[in-house]
């Protein structure tokens, strides 16, 4: 752990990116930071940046907009996230896809392991790759556990779409993109998406594009 008369050189680009008001800037794919994985969080950020670094994430995913952000996609190799959905959906998507409200949160360190052999797929897509989203299958429900921002110990089960979000920002810092996971047969640009996939499964999208689901 850093002294508290040191600045580490992770504090000082996160002081660096907080010198500028207003959302960060979300890098994308093909940027190495994505790609390298994270340094675990053991206090290279004091309380006071780590609070200011804390917001401008927030900002930055509520202003993309998005449910979820991790560290390495403003450019900072910190085990850090954060996630919120408010899950502004229709009640046959809520049901489908198991996306229920989740507060805002700060995953520290995270990890997941699956809980049981069910596995969910939907499409999902990244700010880090805009203008793409393609089908994922991922565990239906997976045991998280890390820290808050506090340090205090967290260990929670989360299913469905909130199961989905988790898993896909502790990927990022790993240095995993949902690519990496995708079906890439069901890759498709956002416009055939409003146009041609909006139903709450990706059943009709598997039999036309040719893939399996599981």
């Amino acid at each position: 752990m850093a002294s508290p008369h040191e600045r580490t050189p992770l504090a000082e680009l996160v002081e660096e990116l907080l010198a500028t008001d207003g959302p960060l800037t979300v890098v994308v794919a093909g940027d190495p930071v994505l790609r390298r994985g994270t340094e675990r969080f053991e206090g290279q950020l004091d309380p006071t940046l780590l609070a200011r670094f804390i917001d401008a994430l927030r900002l930055t995913m509520h202003a993309a907009p998005g449910v979820g952000l991790a560290a390495p996609q403003v450019g900072v190799p910190l085990r850090i996230a954060v996630i919120e959905d408010p899950a502004p959906v229709p009640e046959e998507v809520r049901l489908a896809r198991g996306r229920v409200p989740q507060p805002f949160r700060v995953l520290v360190n995270p990890s997941y392991e699956p809980v049981g052999t069910a596995r969910a797929a939907f499409f999902e897509g990244c700010l880090s790759v805009p203008g793409w989203q393609a089908v994922v299958a991922r565990h239906a429900a997976v045991r998280l556990t890390g820290e808050d921002e506090r340090g205090r110990a967290v260990d929670e089960v989360f299913t469905g779409w909130p199961a989905r979000i988790v898993q896909h920002e502790t990927d990022h810092l790993d240095g995993t993109l949902y690519l990496d996971r995708a079906e890439l047969r069901s890759l498709s640009a956002n416009q055939a998406m409003a146009g041609r996939w909006t139903q709450p499964t990706p059943e009709e999208a598997a039999a036309s594009l040719g893939f399996e689901l599981p």
